[in-house]
């Protein structure tokens, strides 16, 4: 076995946290990883559309770059209150707004069964014969199932609303944390419902943050500019998700 597939069985086996997950700033090509020496990790451009300048780069380095990142996303516990309270506020108004969704639905579908039972006695009095009415009856059912069917996707989606806003404010919170215990692919994994697109070029990493995560990170910025000296934020502020004032600056 010669050295060129030796080293292709090596890079084969192997879990790259970061190969095509990162693009290449110069050529738009992916990232990929390579063991070097038989223990050290690099990744390099592929090289897909030519020969490509930019220079290999330590896994140690993106590493360090991602765990950065996700550092952005870090709030103390203050601040995780504010933005819960916000979340179960903007919860109450959706409340609202999904109970009279709900009520309209509830109210269509009352409609169309006074029309059922309406026709029914029509049909009883020989006004109207039999196939018309089952007919019509089942046209009309049809739309109380869609009806019952809308009323259990926004009860649910209620449901899910403060429980999925807790989650992600939990995941942002110990994003850096958790990142750095986990393996490869549980690494590219959080990256990857984290971060929707990082480059690497001139040996500077950039990316852009999935919602709501560029706005907990900015919800985070702005929770660091209002600390004072003891770190504290002042009495009776109010966060919501980087909705400030434009006069901080």
């Amino acid at each position: 076995m010669d050295g060129r597939h030796a080293k292709k069985l090596r890079n084969a086996k192997h879990e790259f946290a970061y190969s095509h997950l990162i693009t290449c700033g110069h050529c738009g090509c992916a990232l990929v990883g390579e063991i070097k020496k038989g223990q050290y990790i690099y990744y390099h451009c592929t090289g897909y559309k030519g020969k490509c300048g930019e220079p290999y780069v330590r896994e140690e380095v993106l590493e360090g770059e991602f765990s950065k990142l996700l550092r952005s996303l870090r709030f103390d516990d203050e601040v995780f209150e504010w933005v819960r309270t916000a979340l179960r506020d903007s919860h109450a108004e959706q409340q609202q707004e999904c109970e009279a969704a709900i009520q309209r639905h509830r109210a269509e579908s009352e409609r169309l069964q006074n029309r059922i039972h309406a026709m029914y006695i029509d049909k009883l009095d020989g006004k109207i014969d039999d196939a018309f009415f089952r007919r019509m009856s089942a046209q009309w059912r049809d739309e109380q199932l869609r009806c019952e069917h809308e009323i259990g996707l926004i009860d649910s989606a209620d449901r899910d609303y403060l429980d999925g806003g807790v989650r992600l404010l939990e995941l942002a919170r110990d994003a850096q944390r958790l990142f750095a215990k986990q393996g490869p692919e549980e690494k590219r994994k959080l990256l990857k419902f984290v971060v929707s697109n990082s480059t690497w070029q001139h040996a500077v990493l950039t990316w852009s943050l999935r919602q709501p995560f560029d706005l907990l990170a900015e919800t985070a910025m702005i929770a660091a500019r209002l600390a004072g000296p003891d770190g504290a934020i002042p009495p009776g502020h109010s966060v919501w998700l980087g909705d400030e004032d434009s006069n901080l600056d």
